[in-house]
């Protein structure tokens, strides 16, 4: 049931507050992107894979407890952010302190590691983050996938919702108009007090006024359908069968060159990342497209 999972999530992030969980042997450290002090933490050893973590979690939240980073990193140098505004990163309260600049940590991420190019893995805001990193940097991505984010060619409903989300969080209300927005779309609404109340659990790890500049932010990592057309980098969309969320991934799907779509059956929102499916075929992926091949190949190109 969503309000099971919900819960089970923020009671997780809840424990965030007492201590950290532990990602294995992963390293966590902090850097300084152009101001804002941006957390992450690095495990493993082989090709990079950079992990972006969903709105309103964290890198713990969204690949710690499922168990994601310790599978990817059995065979690949893997690295996780708290995006800014998200868990232990600074959260500044400007809306014009996110959109871009989201995708701007990313790249100074990267740099800062002396990454020149690295498999990206998105989740929802991630996977939006993801997609404008691809359009935007396409030369520093050498795979991408996109989980749970799609694209509209008309995308005003979805700033509308973005919108109402600021002004909920702006008002003390959380995130109900998000949570009544990602409700699966084969099961029963929950009822709108039941959300209320994990939404304030949610809001215990949480700062809203940080959030809400986040999701106002998002209009700026719109892409057009020229850019979708044009890509050239190997893509992978991860979506559940009941995600609300999955016609937008399909449009995206049937727009963007070079794209794989795969859905996860029976899964909503907030359950893909927690099924053994979402990482087996993150990692098929990665392996059909290593840095080392890839590397080969531009070498031979005139």
């Amino acid at each position: 049931m969503l309000l099971t999972r919900i819960c089970l999530i923020a009671v997780s992030g809840t424990l965030l507050l007492i201590g950290p969980v532990s990602a294995g042997e992963a390293q966590s450290r902090f850097f300084d992107s152009d101001g804002v002090k941006i957390h992450f933490v690095e495990k493993g050893q082989g090709d990079p894979v950079v992990l972006i973590h969903g709105f309103a979690a964290s890198h713990q939240m969204n690949w710690v407890l499922p168990g994601i980073l310790d599978r990817l990193a059995e065979d690949y140098r893997v690295i996780a952010l708290d995006n800014r505004g998200h868990g232990q990163s600074d959260k500044p309260h400007e809306r014009s302190a996110y959109g871009l600049h989201m995708v701007d940590d990313v790249i100074r991420l990267m740099d800062h590691l002396d990454i020149p190019r690295a498999h990206v893995v998105g989740y929802s805001m991630g996977g939006f983050i993801t997609t404008r990193l691809i359009t935007r940097h396409p030369d520093r991505v050498a795979s991408a996938v996109i989980g749970a984010a799609g694209w509209n060619e008309h995308p005003e409903p979805r700033f509308a919702l973005l919108d109402a989300i600021g002004d909920s969080l702006e008002s003390g209300n959380g995130l109900i108009p998000l949570m009544q927005a990602l409700q699966p779309t084969d099961q029963p609404k929950v009822p709108t007090e039941q959300l209320q109340a994990t939404s304030q659990l949610i809001m215990a790890v949480n700062d809203p006024l940080a959030l809400s500049a986040a999701i106002r932010g998002m209009r700026e990592l719109t892409v057009q359908r020229s850019e979708l057309e044009q890509n050239q980098v190997p893509v992978l969309a991860v979506v559940g069968s009941s995600d609300p969320l999955r016609e937008g991934v399909e449009e995206l799907a049937a727009v963007m060159n070079n794209l794989e779509l795969v859905l996860i059956d029976g899964a909503d929102h907030l359950s893909a990342v927690r099924r053994s499916e979402f990482t087996d075929v993150i990692l098929d992926h990665l392996k059909r497209h290593p840095l080392s091949r890839q590397a080969v190949t531009a070498s031979r190109q005139p």
